[in-house]
């Protein structure tokens, strides 16, 4: 069994390229959400030579996912390890909210942050905070799926009002 550490560069096979992602955090208090990966906004027709470089590409989104045991299972792999860049260094700050069943929509938000336990209410999302991180727990195909269509969290008019 493959054991994946922060800081590990995971590559994501999807139609579109190789798209990589960074192992940057890990929630361990209830609930759990478990490990957090920056997904990187460029894709590659081939394996990179230089991990750093990878690296320094703008992050597309974030979203947990369970990455050691997607590495053990062969779903992505484990390219290399980078210190982690300071910029990915903070927790993120999440938006959360309940889909209404009725629009299939989020009518109201709260933003969370996950490493203070901390959480306020927004309501309607500014334009910056669309930006910000949605409160998921992705498999591997829904990665794949919102990789290859150029998903970000901005652009998430699902669950906008």
């Amino acid at each position: 069994m493959k054991r994946v550490r922060i800081g590990d560069i995971v590559e994501i096979e999807t139609k579109k390229g190789l798209a990589y992602a960074i192992y940057t955090h890990k929630h361990a208090t209830p609930p759990y959400y478990g490990a957090l990966i920056q997904v990187f906004d460029k894709l590659y027709d081939s394996p990179p030579a230089d991990m750093t470089e990878v690296a320094s590409n703008p992050i597309r989104f974030a979203v947990f996912f369970p990455v050691g045991p997607a590495v053990n299972r062969n779903l992505v792999e484990v390219f290399g390890r980078v210190p982690i860049p300071e910029r990915l260094k903070p927790w993120p700050i999440f938006r959360n909210g309940h889909i209404d069943p009725r629009t299939q929509k989020v009518p109201e938000w709260w933003l969370k942050n996950l490493e203070t336990k901390q959480s306020w209410y927004v309501g309607v999302l500014t334009p910056e905070q669309r930006k910000l991180p949605i409160l998921e727990l992705w498999n591997d195909t829904l990665l794949k799926e919102r990789i290859e269509e150029g998903w970000r969290p901005e652009t998430d008019f699902e669950s906008l009002p």
